[in-house]
């Protein structure tokens, strides 16, 4: 596979390769779950020195290992866009310690567990196929992962320099990296704890870039969540935290008149409240009408509303209205879909969104009604940005949602 860049104009493997790897995915998908999990077995035992690079508990790394796997057969006829996902996937992997040794033993494992669950099906024809596929998609990581190395570090140790609780289990954790941490407004981080090691999790500065590199996240304590309760109820002043490189492409563009929306649900209003303090450095509402919706369950869980009705005292352009979904309240009841419907039409508007995927769908589903194309809709998917963010510019004739 020639390193062109996402120009390069041939596949990186065959259109016959193309046909059995996706043919061969059929006859295993049944046993997907599975799959993953003897891979890992398979890994680990031939390979133990590997081992150190993952968490303890495998269950989420599996699906992901998934997710990956799906990602890279939907896009593997499709250099453009499968070169943008595995030069993400590269980066990303830099944190974990993954070193390009690592890629041949890893493709040998899933070669060895494909066949496994394919049986009859699988054939030197269809193992020299997958091969190629696979080795496409590594040499892609690794030249993105050197690529980036020239650049910058891998991670960036921090300390937590403060901790302050919102209630129903939200708290605002402030650390300072050791050395400069330079990321644009709407983007998030992955994060890693020395309660729960290898395990990294995303959340979003709730600012944006400041003089002095510190961040402030909003964090939630999920129910069963290691990191995320480790971080609101046993993190003190003090404690390690090691930080990955700044993803994400929910960043403000260049609007061309277009008035902005912005629509928060849950601790979503992290990023989206970056990205009205950077409209504001860049002096946007002077000339734009900016709005934001803030949506939650019940009135006591509308975290940060006070800091957005402040903020918009300061900046006469700013118009704050919130709703709650499951509370009877005269002037806020509804869903953040049906509020925001109410306060249209928005066609010319450029809206950016983050939440919980339910609530993510059902806006992006309203706005469309309302006559905002999608190309002028932004979010990062929740969860795993990488393995599920939509690739490329979403298209004007575009029907579909890309959640």
């Amino acid at each position: 596979m020639a390193p062109s860049g996402p120009a390069s104009a041939q596949p990186p493997v065959s259109a016959e390769d193309v046909a059995l790897v996706r043919a061969s995915l059929a006859v295993v998908a049944p046993h997907v779950a599975d799959l993953a999990a003897y891979f890992y077995h398979i890994l680990f035992t031939r390979y133990p020195q590997v081992k150190d690079l993952f968490p303890a508990e495998l269950d989420v790394q599996r699906e992901r290992l998934v997710r990956a796997l799906l990602r890279i057969v939907e896009l593997v006829d499709d250099p453009g866009n499968l070169i943008e996902f595995c030069s993400r996937l590269g980066r990303g992997h830099r944190k974990f310690g993954t070193q390009s040794a690592h890629y041949p033993a890893v493709g040998e494992c899933l070669l060895q567990a494909l066949s496994h669950y394919a049986g009859p099906a699988w054939s030197p024809e269809l193992a020299g196929a997958w091969q190629r596929a696979y080795t496409a998609a590594a040499e892609v990581m690794v030249r993105a992962a050197e690529e980036d190395a020239r650049h910058r570090p891998a991670v960036w140790d921090a300390r937590i320099v403060d901790r302050v609780h919102r209630g129903h289990g939200i708290a605002e954790i402030t650390v300072q990296p050791q050395q400069p941490y330079p990321f644009v407004a709407g983007q998030y981080v992955s994060v890693e704890t020395p309660w729960v090691p290898r395990q990294w999790r995303h959340y979003s500065p709730a600012h944006a870039p400041r003089p002095d590199s510190r961040l402030t996240f909003h964090v939630r304590a999920v129910p069963g969540g290691k990191v995320s309760n480790a971080l609101v109820h046993h993190a003190r002043l003090g404690d390690p935290v090691r930080l990955g490189p700044p993803e994400g492409d929910m960043v403000l563009r260049s609007t061309k008149g277009r008035d902005l929306l912005f629509v928060a649900g849950g601790t979503g209003l992290a990023p989206i409240r970056a990205l009205i303090e950077q409209a504001a450095r860049d002096g946007i509402g002077i000339s734009q009408e900016v709005s934001l919706f803030i949506g939650a369950r019940t009135a006591d869980e509308l975290y940060g509303l006070d800091d957005m009705l402040r903020m918009s005292q300061r900046y006469h352009w700013l118009r704050v209205r919130a709703a709650v979904s499951h509370q009877r309240i005269v002037g806020l009841e509804g869903t953040l879909p049906e509020v925001i419907a109410e306060f249209g039409p928005w066609y010319r508007h450029e809206a950016y969104l983050c939440g919980p995927p339910q609530m993510l769908g059902g806006a992006v589903a309203a706005l469309r009604r309302h006559g905002i194309p999608p190309h002028h809709i932004r979010y990062d998917p929740w969860d795993t940005p990488v393995l599920t963010a939509p690739l490329g510019p979403p298209q004007p004739e575009e029907e579909t949602d890309q959640l």
